[in-house]
């Protein structure tokens, strides 16, 4: 498969003598799901699931587990089985407002979150692949917030698999998710938190708008039905399809000639950029005309953070990116 250039950004540490990869550049599907845990579980875990049968198995893979709470787990079979147990359906009462004993509750409500699960590493550093749940709290009014599933993939996947095959599997992935949006391509995956780590990942992200920050800020799951900036495949769902005027309208409204709209189940649709996902380089000219006609047309609907991370990716950085194709 002839490949699309795509930068390749891998940064390393080298601890007692060995070279650890700790961030690089993947393929990343993000879906926001404003449904709870009691709703989702069965097909969260069947898309889990399928995912694992496309990339396969092995340390080489996948090697840690995470429930967000603690250091990371091994991948092995005992700990397989516990990460059964948090994906399977919940039992007991259905909404935290039901839980007469406060302390049955509190570790829920004290971390924001109901069930999660992060599933990464591989034998030397960060693999590429991955994939992360996070189950919003289950309360009768949830407000805007929402559940989060994602699954990524090095993109040399890409590359071998090709542009279209990758398209094909991440439809798969999402079509029976019930997502209200989401998006997929290119973007940044690995650990941000060590010391200067934002500053270079700021230098990057800048250059290449094209490549996604995950979880740039800590509250995701208060997207609600909002949306982020454009990527690769944007999905859209009710509210903002129908309010954008549906997949007809969206067509109407979108004029580059690389660009798709495609019609999914449940009143939900898919915008594809081009055959590739792209990176751009502002540095070199290529700031993405397609992204950036989405990102105007979708403009009224776009999510906002709420505060930087830190000293080195401030709120008023946050703002930039986020207003990148609009600038």
């Amino acid at each position: 498969m002839v490949s699309h250039p795509i930068p390749r950004i891998r940064i390393d540490s080298s601890q007692s003598g060995q070279e650890r990869l700790l961030r690089r550049e993947v393929v990343r599907l993000v879906l926001h799901l404003p449904f709870d845990h009691h709703d989702l579980a069965l097909s969260v875990r069947q898309a889990l699931d399928f995912y694992l049968s496309t990339i396969g198995q092995g340390p080489e893979v996948l090697s840690e587990w995470y429930d967000l709470e603690t250091e990371p787990f091994p991948l092995d079979d005992d700990n397989w089985e516990i990460i059964r147990a948090v994906m399977a359906p919940p039992r007991g009462d259905r909404f935290l407002d039901d839980i007469e004993n406060p302390q049955e509750a509190h570790r829920y409500i004290k971390n924001q979150f109901e069930r999660a699960v992060e599933l990464s590493g591989g034998t030397t550093g960060v693999s590429g692949y991955g994939f992360f749940y996070r189950a919003r709290l289950p309360w009768r009014d949830p407000g805007n917030t929402v559940s989060l599933v994602s699954f990524s993939w090095p993109t040399e996947y890409l590359e071998e698999q090709g542009p279209k095959r990758m398209r094909e599997l991440i439809l798969e992935l999402a079509a029976p998710l019930p997502f209200c949006s989401g998006h997929a391509g290119l973007s940044f995956i690995g650990e941000f938190d060590l010391p200067g780590v934002l500053r270079e990942v700021r230098e990057r992200c800048f250059r290449h708008p094209g490549l996604d920050l995950p979880d740039l800020g800590e509250h995701s799951w208060k997207v609600g039905t909002r949306i982020r900036a454009p990527h690769w495949l944007t999905f859209l769902g009710l509210p903002v399809l129908g309010e954008v005027g549906g997949t007809e309208g969206l067509r109407s409204r979108l004029f580059s000639a690389e660009t798709a709209v495609q019609e999914m189940e449940g009143g939900r649709a898919v915008v594809t950029l081009g055959p590739w996902p792209e990176a751009g380089d502002t540095e070199r000219g290529q700031v993405l005309p397609s992204y950036r006609e989405l990102a105007c047309l979708l403009e009224p609907w776009l999510y906002h953070e709420e505060r930087g991370r830190n000293l080195d990716f401030t709120l008023e950085d946050v703002r930039r990116w986020e207003r990148r194709f609009l600038g």
